[in-house]
């Protein structure tokens, strides 16, 4: 059995892809053949979400296990979870977070199951992808915090620090190297 997914993306109206892709395929091969789709190195933290009909995020698939210790919370990982273990269960929907630091995300839904198997493959390409990390803006400006001064002194005001109006009484001092 094959589900066909549909990938769209409300950030351009003309993209679309459709993924045919074996019903015990991990979501890290669903994941994989989104990023080749788009054009897309794999080098961000990508995750999933389980949607319900109205488009509310439930459970998380994660690229990795990023928790800080065990903790007694089911953690679904890519690598590690089949499309059958949510999509088999009537889950029609979900969003793939493409873009982490921005949470930009296609929309995926589970258009139609098919008889056959084989490997994951888009079967309709239409129009192009949009940028995967979303624009920044590091100019000099954008650094000094937007007022384009770099001069530390006018901001903080360091020419008028004088050491001998600090009250050291309280604080400990050590020779120590370290």
């Amino acid at each position: 059995m094959q589900y066909l997914i549909r990938v769209i993306s409300e950030e351009s109206e003309d993209f679309r892809r459709d993924i045919l892709i074996d019903e015990d395929a991990t979501f890290l091969e669903l994941s994989n053949c989104l990023l080749e789709a788009c054009g897309y190195p794999d080098d961000q933290m990508t995750s999933f979400y389980v949607c319900n009909e109205e488009w509310e995020r439930g459970e998380q698939i994660t690229r990795e296990d990023v928790r800080d210790s065990a903790q007694d919370q089911d953690i679904f990982t890519m690598a590690d979870t089949a499309l059958t273990d949510f999509l088999d269960n009537g889950v029609t929907h979900l969003e793939y977070v493409f873009d982490p630091f921005n949470d930009r995300v296609f929309s995926l839904s589970v258009r139609d199951e098919r008889t056959g198997c084989g490997a994951a493959e888009v079967v309709k390409s239409v129009g192009e992808a949009p940028r995967q990390i979303g624009d920044m803006d590091l100019s000099d400006a954008a650094l000094a915090g937007g007022g384009g001064s770099a001069d530390f002194s006018e901001d903080f005001g360091i020419e008028s620090f004088n050491s001998d109006e600090i009250d050291l009484e309280g604080f400990e001092i050590s020779e120590q190297e370290y």
